[in-house]
């Protein structure tokens, strides 16, 4: 099932795109050779666009080239990030995001805190009308301080926005405190093409997760396909994060971790034995997004960033032996 957005109720559609403020960011990439397994290789990006964040930004590079690129992230910092890449109606700049999105958003997850949810889902419903109309086209999963992630997605030429609606221990979003970056997409092409993944995920409202192939031990790509993208309770879509689970991990604290609108959700601290990963963010219906990783022998999760995401299908866990 394909959702078009331009058919979900306006204030349902304006309170995901809150998330869309709270994401405004762009993601910057690193160019590494990567290092041969020696029984296995994984082809390198010919290029990639590095983003590092050391505390609340995004450094990237201003423009890139339009198609496929590979982004690189590293977080430096002392908090879970992720950067989600939003397009904005023509017209519509980092600025209306900053002075019109923000103050509405942060005005309804503070009422939410304080245990007022339909007096904050009320807010929500302040925000333009224009805002129904950006659309999400991925980014990386989650990742925990200390780790970089690799993600490989196409753009079209444009306008867009980064961001990162993680919270701080006082609820207040990351793109509240300077998460957010614009990103420019060239006419010229990038000479990336996307790589081979081993494995193969499907993701989808009514089957979750879905894949059969071998998660083996050392390097993995990762793809996933979108095979319809919905509204979920927390008013934003499925996604597809990696997580390793240390021996004092949770699996009921990540579940909800995960889900934003919960006011203990997506807030700093994470979890205790909990490490992201990174993965693919939100994309729309038909979208493809790839990522890269490399896995030492332990105990692994895959989860979507929603409300009951294992009764849902969307929380698979594994595990990758010796």
């Amino acid at each position: 099932m394909t959702i078009n957005k331009n058919n979900i109720p306006r204030w349902i559609n304006s309170i995901k795109l809150i998330s869309l403020f709270l994401i405004i960011t762009i993601n910057a990439c690193v160019s590494d050779r990567k290092t041969e397994n020696k029984s296995e290789k994984v082809a390198e990006p010919e290029n990639v666009v590095q983003i590092i964040t050391q505390n609340m930004e995004f450094q990237i590079a201003d423009e890139i080239p339009s198609g496929w690129n590979t982004f690189r992230y590293t977080n430096k910092s002392s908090q879970v990030h992720f950067f989600l890449i939003d397009k904005y109606p023509d017209g519509k700049t980092i600025e209306d995001a900053e002075k019109i999105v923000a103050p509405i958003f942060q005005e309804g997850m503070d009422l939410i805190n304080q245990g007022k949810d339909e007096e904050g889902f009320a807010a929500f419903g302040k925000l333009p009308e224009w805002f129904s109309e950006v659309v999400f086209l991925g980014g990386s999963g989650m990742v925990s301080p200390g780790q970089t992630c690799e993600t490989t997605l196409k753009l079209d030429p444009g306008y867009y926005i980064l961001e990162c609606y993680v919270k701080m221990a006082n609820g207040v979003f990351h793109s509240k405190m300077g998460m957010v970056k614009e990103l420019v997409v060239t006419e010229e092409e990038s000479s990336v093409t996307p790589p081979s993944a081993n494995v193969k995920i499907n993701i989808s409202s009514t089957e979750g997760m879905v894949y059969s192939d071998p998660i083996n031990k050392g390097p993995n790509i990762f793809s996933v396909y979108f095979e319809d993208q919905i509204v979920h309770e927390n008013f934003v879509g499925h996604d597809v994060n990696l997580v390793k689970l240390d021996a004092n991990a949770d699996i009921n604290a990540l579940e909800k971790w995960v889900n934003w609108a919960d006011p203990k959700g997506l807030i700093t601290p994470s979890p205790d034995g909990i490490t992201f990963l990174g993965g693919v963010n939100d994309m729309p219906s038909g979208s493809t997004g790839y990522f890269k990783v490399n896995l030492e022998p332990g105990d692994y999760a895959l989860i979507s960033e929603v409300p009951n995401a294992s009764g849902k299908n969307l929380l698979k866990q594994f595990s990758i032996s010796e």
